[in-house]
């Protein structure tokens, strides 16, 4: 047996080397994939949308100068260098990449298994514009922190990352990948373990006590990280007292409108639908919890896109994400997609646009509304499709298309302490440009159709990406 075991790890330390020795004669990463990497790049005639807010400016040239933009303005005001490449951006719309807070590396199983993607998500939500995002919650932390370094050092091709430590939740999630807290002691042993590993932030889940949400916003504060939490056990108002930075998933997830609320414990389910069936939103109770929000500068994640999935009537996912799925898991897609459209669920269509209204709602009122997209729920949420989703639920919602993309790009941005380099088109900052073919202020469905997408100044084919990760979401 000893030689047995001694032949086997031979054999493997020479396939390691091989392959390691291949791998350096490999291509740059995504090479293949790339469809513009000269240094002096200028995109003339083009509707820009800055993410700003402001209004979209019309026959703009943008200038990058290795991986920068160093002219933004009407073409006539741009001189454009000798030997530039130029593209003809007319008839197309230039917006920032997006950044998206809540996103994730795994993708439903089925049931309460989840498989990580650690190869096809990072290029998917690449292709769909994404160029920096937030991991909100990890299933296997050490992936993630892996695929970020592997960005950063340009071994692997995807949106900068921040990310997230391991779900902190106390016992009651059947979910066997994800550790229960067993009480304050270990929500800071834990906190504390994984800022030594290299996350830069921590998300709160459903079933933790007030008690340990207080310990790890504590902790993480004290190691210069954020938190956020999907909340259920403590209610916003907690959580907001206690210096939460974040809230997740608008207010689709709040208790704080359940009567006879018990603390530290989740409602029923449906106790939670009939607060939101009742809830008016012009209400003082409604009006003070976002007013106490927005005075201690809590940022509200928008995830609309993963509550769509649940709403009779809403659409099924597009085909283009349809063909990424492994044929297995789009089958079990399809089934239950099928199955919400017969059955009455917590969140009818007339909750969904109140909810989602009410998180226009909290940014009229001046509080920091972000996006995400959540890839979880039963499938139907798919990166490089998902984040053009939500901008147009965004705009479905109230928004119009420029303030929907300042929430998509800037507020993250902002949010993540990163608005000096990206979540804006000027002057100064990144070339992360996602180019649109049509005019999505008329029809947020042009967003479909982004051929290009820009991360430091490299434009991508985005279609070449897609046709490679054909039938890969659920398995890799």
């Amino acid at each position: 047996m000893a030689l047995q075991r001694s032949l086997r790890a031979t054999v493997l330390a020479g396939l390691l080397t091989s392959m390691s020795a291949f791998a350096a004669d490999k291509p740059a990463a995504g090479s293949e994939f790339v469809a513009y990497a000269q240094p002096i790049i200028a995109l003339t005639h083009a509707t820009v949308v800055d993410g700003t807010g402001g209004k979209a400016k019309k026959d703009q040239t943008l200038l990058i100068d290795k991986g920068r933009i160093v002219a933004l303005d009407k073409g006539s005001r741009v001189k454009i260098p000798d030997g530039a490449t130029v593209i003809d951006a007319k008839g197309k719309t230039l917006l920032p990449g997006f950044v998206m807070v809540h996103e994730h590396m795994f993708y439903p199983a089925g049931g309460v298994e989840y498989n990580e993607m650690s190869y096809s998500f990072p290029r998917l939500y690449l292709a769909g514009g994404t160029t920096t995002m937030r991991t909100a919650g990890s299933m296997m932390p050490y992936a993630d922190l892996n695929v970020r370094d592997a960005i950063a050092r340009g071994d692997a091709i995807g949106p900068d990352m921040d990310v997230t430590g391991p779900y902190l939740n106390g016992p009651g999630l059947p979910i066997p990948a994800v550790h229960s807290l067993s009480g304050v002691d270990d929500a800071e042993r834990t906190v504390n373990y994984w800022a030594d590993e290299g996350v830069t932030s921590y998300k709160a889940y459903m079933q933790i006590t007030r008690a340990e949400l207080q310990r790890v916003i504590d902790v993480a504060h004290k190691r210069n990280a954020k938190v956020t939490a999907h909340l259920c056990s403590v209610t916003y108002r907690e959580a907001v007292d206690m210096g939460i930075d974040n809230l997740e998933h608008g207010f689709f997830v709040a208790t704080d409108f359940v009567k006879d609320k018990q603390p530290d414990a989740c409602p029923r389910g449906t106790d939670v639908a009939q607060s939101f069936a009742t809830l008016d939103p012009k209400s003082p109770e409604v009006k003070a919890l976002i007013k106490l929000m927005i005075d201690h500068h809590v940022a509200l994640t928008s995830t609309l896109t993963v509550f769509e999935t649940f709403v009779t009537g809403r659409p099924k996912a597009p085909q283009g994400a349809l063909d990424l799925m492994l044929p297995e898991v789009r089958a079990q897609y399809e089934d239950s997609w099928n199955k919400v459209q017969t059955t009455k669920g917590r969140f009818t269509p007339e909750i969904y646009a109140k909810l989602s209204q009410l998180e226009k709602q909290y940014a009229d009122a001046g509080g920091l509304l972000l996006a995400g997209t959540d890839p979880t729920g039963y499938g139907g949420v798919v990166p490089g499709f998902s984040a053009k989703r939500e901008v147009e639920l965004l705009v479905e919602a109230g928004f119009s298309f420029e303030q929907a993309i300042k929430v998509a790009t800037y507020n993250g941005a902002r949010y993540l302490g990163r608005d000096k380099e990206v979540g804006s088109l000027a002057v100064g900052k990144r070339a992360d440009i996602a180019v649109i073919d049509g005019d999505p202020l008329k029809d947020t469905g042009a967003l479909e159709h982004m051929p290009l997408v820009f991360k430091n100044g490299v434009g991508y084919d985005t279609q070449k990406i897609f046709s490679a990760m054909h039938g890969t979401v659920g398995l890799h």
